[in-house]
């Protein structure tokens, strides 16, 4: 379920807190979600009303930190790890996202978001597992557009197995069994 089905694609959602806390309330509560063994939240960067809202009203077995490697975008993780440790969420891991551009060519991966020793520098002090690093790769936004993740689209490619470990290690981590 996405945000995007409830509103006109060309449409901005421009809402404040009591619209968005409702739309919230029917995401989490109206949506007939079926027997689910887990429930992903993707949630922009930031600790406001909704995170605090879904740390609330959910029992959550963990929370998942996304980051690249730039500067702005680890601030913003940190304060997601400040918040979910003050609210005691258990913290899964950290994923770099854009970790690397592996260049066709030579064969070399460029950090071209930042250097990868700043977010193992944070995910040592925050005592956080890296659980992956997610490649920069067009193929990737090629495949989302087209409606398909990257584990369907291409199931036996490296991109995929990225996604994949990153999945295995969460089950783990929460104690689904495969």
């Amino acid at each position: 379920m996405s945000m995007g089905y409830l509103i006109p694609e060309s449409s901005p959602v421009a809402w404040r807190g009591l619209m968005v806390m409702k739309a919230l309330q029917q995401l989490l509560h109206e949506v007939e979600w079926g027997g689910l063994d887990v429930l992903v939240l993707d949630m922009p960067p930031g600790t406001g009303d909704v995170q605090l809202t879904i740390t609330q009203q959910l029992n959550l077995d963990g929370a998942l930190i996304v980051s690249t490697p730039q500067d702005l975008s680890l601030k913003d993780a940190v304060k997601g790890v400040e918040l979910f440790k003050k609210v005691n969420v258990n913290l899964l891991g950290l994923v770099c996202n854009m970790a690397g551009f592996k260049c066709p060519g030579c064969g070399s991966v460029h950090e071209v978001f930042g250097n990868m020793g700043k977010i193992r520098d944070m995910c040592t002090k925050y005592e956080l597992e890296m659980l992956g690093e997610i490649p920069l790769h067009a193929g990737i936004s090629d495949d989302a557009d087209r409606g398909k993740p990257t584990v369907v689209a291409e199931p036996d490619g490296d991109r995929a197995q990225v996604f994949l470990d990153i999945a295995r290690q969460i089950e783990d981590a929460v104690g689904l069994t495969r």
